[in-house]
């Protein structure tokens, strides 16, 4: 974005906010012509930032994702281990149930296989692992319970509520039923 004239950089911003709340209201589906439309630009503005629709959706889902990265190294050092870990998987939750089509997002305008939702999952994974080890070390978490076991029950959760009326609601719910199998209160 640098370099590029303040307009441009608006324009940018604008897109990305409107697109975020469009995916998250209609999936990864969510019309290019109605977030330009919303966002106040042609078209051929959304075009020139983002190339096609992939490009758009790997901009929206990866500031979230790089923010729950962000997110878990401010909680790595939290004085309780467990309650650090539950605040960043209910935030993790909280996103997945709310983006919905991420895995979808991901694999179209030809997207041969899984690489970018395997990056995604990378990148979380990478970011809770300190978590999970702390929380293990603590005796708050089951030593066997990995960080790719967590995320595969957040993204079964968000899957499971996407067309629920309430979905962040229900996909907390659920994750608090998860939490009392893997990480009992003491």
């Amino acid at each position: 974005m640098t370099g590029q004239r303040a307009d441009a950089r608006r324009n940018y911003a604008r897109i990305l906010a409107v697109a975020e709340q469009e995916v998250a209201a209609h999936g990864a589906d969510a019309s290019l012509e109605r977030i330009a439309r919303i966002a106040g630009v042609g078209s051929a503005t959304v075009r020139r930032h983002f190339p096609g629709r992939r490009a758009l959706l790997e901009a929206v889902f990866g500031e979230r994702i790089a923010a729950l990265g962000a997110r878990a190294a401010e909680l790595a050092e939290a004085a309780d281990a467990r309650a650090a870990l539950l605040e960043w998987l209910s935030a993790l939750t909280t996103y997945a149930a709310s983006a919905r089509g991420l895995a979808d997002a991901l694999l179209q305008d030809g997207l041969t296989g899984l690489e970018q939702v395997e990056d995604c999952s990378a990148k979380l994974a990478t970011a809770v692992e300190p978590l999970v080890r702390r929380a293990v070390a603590a005796g708050a978490l089951a030593a066997d319970v990995t960080a790719a076991d967590l995320l595969t029950l957040v993204t079964g959760i968000a899957l499971a509520t996407e067309h629920h009326p309430d979905p962040v609601a229900e996909a907390r719910r659920l994750l608090d039923l998860v939490v009392a199998g893997v990480s009992p209160a003491r």
